[in-house]
């Protein structure tokens, strides 16, 4: 597996990812057809490409503006786990991972920041205290509350 993750300009932090199984050409651009579409005026509709050349990838930079390591040009590179290119001067970064799970996007974390705590468990799994519950109190909590019992005045009370 072979994935790539848009990083914020400024933070570094994860924005978006995409991961790929079986593709021998991965292609970047700003062109709908490719396979990672980026909306930025610096990107080229065809601005690089991830082929995969046995168990390694290699990328090839297409753009007009071209493809940066560091701070330097490159137009092709053999492809390291977490490598990080900036396609234009002053355009978005990726991120590659080759293999393993691709980090947390800002994304996940707003989805899964409401069901997930930071110690790993679930909201289900943590009470409105923050104490920890059981299989057995959870699910005694999602039984259906049976309707209040209404109680008739006893016949010596006085209305």
């Amino acid at each position: 597996m072979i994935t790539l993750t848009l990083l914020h300009p400024l933070q570094s932090t994860p924005i978006k990812s995409w991961s790929f199984e079986n593709e021998s050409v991965i292609r970047v651009g700003r062109a709908t057809d490719n396979n990672v579409v980026l909306y930025s005026a610096v990107v080229s509709r065809r601005h690089l490409e991830l082929r995969r050349q046995g168990r390694n990838w290699d990328l090839i930079s297409l753009g007009t503006n071209g493809t940066y390591l560091e701070g330097k040009f490159i137009e092709k590179i053999a492809v390291t786990d977490g490598l990080i290119v900036r396609l234009a001067q002053s355009g978005p970064k990726i991120q590659i991972n080759i293999g393993g799970i691709p980090p947390r996007t800002r994304f996940d974390e707003e989805i899964l920041g409401e069901w997930m705590r930071k110690d790993g468990t679930t909201a289900s799994q943590t009470d409105r205290f923050g104490e920890t519950t059981s299989e057995e109190d959870t699910a005694a909590s999602t039984k259906p509350i049976p309707p209040p019992i209404r109680v008739a005045p006893s016949p010596e009370t006085p209305e």
